[in-house]
């Protein structure tokens, strides 16, 4: 178990947090954070804290790999399953929350599903899709919503402009056309005729 693997494994060990701090209400919460008028609980204020650091760790081990001449099967494994556990436990929690439409989570899952399927169909022909411009846009701007959502769109809600939703939508779109791009640029390993 190298060091990158060991990194994957605690993203995957912060979701349970993650989840604890966005769905169980604890009697000993303080009230919570006012910052003028915006109000922000403090379960919301650590869970936004522990997914910036899930999220982060998305890029270091991907890069402790590739640079130390590290990536293992494992990792090949692990990487992806991390990141979508983690983006789908959120997703999931934000619907649960009232913060978030079902059909736009259930869009962005399916698509992480969808491409998913495509990366193992890939793997049994030999071959690897590799990450996309458009799919790493889509990681970004998935974090950015996701944190402006759990923040109650913070600093930008004292701008009156819902920054949020705008993420949530800008999301959902880039999600949909980053799922069509892979499977556009990779229509070849779907040869209907092979089955």
């Amino acid at each position: 178990m190298n060091l990158p693997n060991r990194i994957t494994l605690a993203r995957i060990c912060l979701i349970p947090f993650l989840m604890v701090f966005l769905l169980v209400d604890f009697p000993f919460y303080p009230e919570p954070l006012q910052i003028g008028s915006l109000s922000l609980p403090y379960n919301q204020l650590v869970a936004a804290i522990i997914f910036v650091i899930a999220a982060s760790t998305d890029g270091i081990d991907g890069y402790l790999a590739r640079k130390n001449n590290m990536v293992t099967n494992l990792g090949k494994l692990l990487d992806p399953l991390a990141d979508k556990l983690l983006v789908t436990a959120v997703l999931i929690s934000l619907v649960e929350m009232g913060k978030l439409d079902s059909w736009i989570a259930v869009v962005i899952i399916s698509r992480e599903f969808a491409v998913t399927g495509l990366r193992q169909i890939a793997l049994l022909d030999g071959s690897v899709v590799a990450a996309s411009s458009w799919g790493k846009l889509k990681t970004v701007v998935q974090i950015i919503a996701i944190v402006l959502l759990l923040l109650n769109n913070f600093p930008f809600s004292y701008t009156g402009i819902q920054v949020d939703v705008i993420a949530v939508w800008a999301a959902a779109l880039i999600t949909i056309w980053s799922g069509v791009d892979y499977f556009i640029k990779n229509k070849n390993l779907l040869n209907l005729s092979k089955a």
